[in-house]
């Protein structure tokens, strides 16, 4: 159990794919605009990298190496084909507002590269342990940034047409907070924060958390 845990930790913190790893920020910086559209990005990214994690861990025995990129495409793709859909189906608004970014989950280089460095190595528990932590870290950096964006850039947080923050009359937005120059400039200010923050948790422990790393039996030490 300490050992799955250790797993899931590492991606809300110190092995965040935004904030520490710098992958995945292409629809990080396009989209966070908009709390309501980026929740449903980072919900959309969480369920395809811990279902196809899962998955490929699953079949990992059943994967010649030769072909484990195409097949990791394809099973990451029947994910994105289902969120696809539902949003079509159920969010349309929320579907155009993404637009691109969703199919091209398919080859977010989180979910890519979390297939090839960890489920395809690691039992199915872990790669649970592993997806959920990275999904879930992923999904706390860009709502962080997106509600900064739009709440400085527009003066107001709106979610499904319903208000949920809004500043005073007199306050003038800034216009470059949602242009790319002011996604870069908030982004930079949340990734010293957060490394503030992990120096100065595990800055305290004794024993600090190690790295987890593949031996060739497949096994996280």
């Amino acid at each position: 159990m300490n050992e799955w845990i250790g797993v899931f930790k590492r991606g809300l913190s110190l092995d965040n794919p935004l904030v520490v790893l710098m992958i995945g920020l292409c629809p990080t910086l396009a989209v966070s605009t908009k709390l309501d559209g980026t929740f449903f990005l980072a919900l959309s990214v969480l369920f395809v990298l811990t279902t196809s994690s899962v998955l490929i861990s699953l079949l990992r025995s059943a994967i010649p190496e030769l072909v484990r990129i195409p097949v990791f495409i394809v099973v990451i793709a029947s994910f994105v084909t289902i969120v696809d859909l539902s949003l079509q189906a159920y969010l349309p608004d929320i579907y155009r507002f993404l637009g691109v970014w969703i199919p091209l989950i398919v080859v977010n280089c989180i979910i890519l590269g979390r297939a090839e460095a960890f489920a395809y190595h690691n039992p199915p528990r872990l790669a649970l342990a592993d997806g959920l932590g990275m999904g879930l870290g992923f999904a706390g950096a860009i709502l962080l940034l997106a509600a900064v964006r739009e709440l400085i850039g527009s003066g107001q947080i709106v979610f499904l047409e319903t208000t949920l923050i809004e500043l005073p009359q007199w306050y003038r937005a800034p216009g470059v907070v949602m242009l790319f120059p002011g996604a870069f400039i908030v982004f930079g200010f949340i990734i010293a924060a957060i490394s503030a923050i992990n120096r100065r948790l595990y800055s305290r422990t004794t024993h600090p958390v190690p790295a987890c790393t593949i031996t060739e039996g497949g096994d996280v030490r």
